[in-house]
């Protein structure tokens, strides 16, 4: 995985890539309109229902902006939200809130949809030993924010990008000639670069996770489309060798029946690529 410091750079560099995108030379509609001098402030209101993801986020906007900008969190990342609740005041310039208020509503409304839906599948988890695990089907140029709100939920983090783990799908097999070409050829690429990468090796069929398990080596096993019985058969010939995923299609009605199966991990691309936007408002208020 990333590092942390790591991590703060790409969201730094999405702090300042959305702001160029949308502020371009200017707010021209506040400057139009607004004294540079004028102070106001406003208040993030709530009218969905769901777990609050981003007022951390937020922060980092409004400090980019203005740093002269102060916040009064309410609701902090992770907690439950109701209709009519105020996350945060910002307080400060008034051209400066005004600059920050589409970032902040576009990032916290994705965030929080991500980490509402996380939360869920992690309820329907409870009890079983398994963990649910986000994908890189992301939004691209927001990764970093999507897997940040899959971690408020309660989620984990798969890799981050290419970079950081060894993941040999099926198409990765194939063009290698097949699972233990492909696997051989990984370790030799691993020790001639120096790198400590954990290898990830996806299974089509049992006879692919016996293959998996006579080549060694293999930090986890990606069960791919099995079906519950194939999956309860897999993860008894793993037997803790290594580390158990399952993948491919699995929703809120068969996740928990292939948790049960035994799998240390569930991936879901649907964290990240299918959810609706928490209803969040960013609304003037008197002084």
């Amino acid at each position: 995985m990333i590092s942390k410091e790591q991590f703060d750079r790409e969201i730094n560099l999405i702090v300042a890539n959305a702001i160029r995108e949308d502020v371009g030379d200017g707010d021209h509609s506040s400057l139009a309109c607004i004294p540079a001098s004028a102070q106001g402030k406003a208040k993030l209101l709530v009218k969905d229902q769901g777990i609050i993801a981003g007022v951390e986020f937020a922060e980092k906007i409004f400090d980019h902006v203005d740093r002269d900008l102060r916040l009064e969190v309410q609701i902090r990342d992770g907690q439950k939200v109701k209709h009519g609740d105020i996350a945060f005041y910002v307080e400060g310039r008034s051209q400066s809130i005004l600059k920050a208020e589409r970032l902040t509503l576009n990032a916290m409304q994705r965030m929080s949809a991500i980490a509402t839906k996380t939360r869920k599948y992690v309820n329907l988890l409870e009890g079983t030993g398994a963990k649910i695990l986000d994908t890189r089907k992301t939004t691209p140029g927001i990764r970093a924010l999507e897997k940040w709100a899959v971690k408020i939920g309660g989620g984990e983090n798969h890799r981050f990008a290419l970079y950081d783990m060894i993941m040999l799908k099926d198409n990765h097999i194939d063009f290698a000639g097949g699972i233990t070409k492909a696997i051989t050829k990984t370790r030799k690429y691993l020790e001639e670069k120096g790198k400590d990468l954990k290898i990830i090796v996806e299974a089509r069929n049992l006879d692919e996770v016996e293959e998996i398990l006579q080549c060694g080596g293999v930090y986890r096993i990606l069960l791919d489309n099995f079906s519950f019985e194939d999956t309860t058969t897999a993860v008894k010939r793993i037997a803790g060798k290594c580390q158990t995923e399952s993948s491919g299609g699995i929703n809120e009605s068969t996740i928990r029946k292939y948790a049960e199966c035994g799998v240390d991990y569930i991936s879901s691309g649907a964290l990240t690529h299918s959810v609706y936007n928490m209803d969040l408002s960013l609304k003037a208020v008197d002084g």
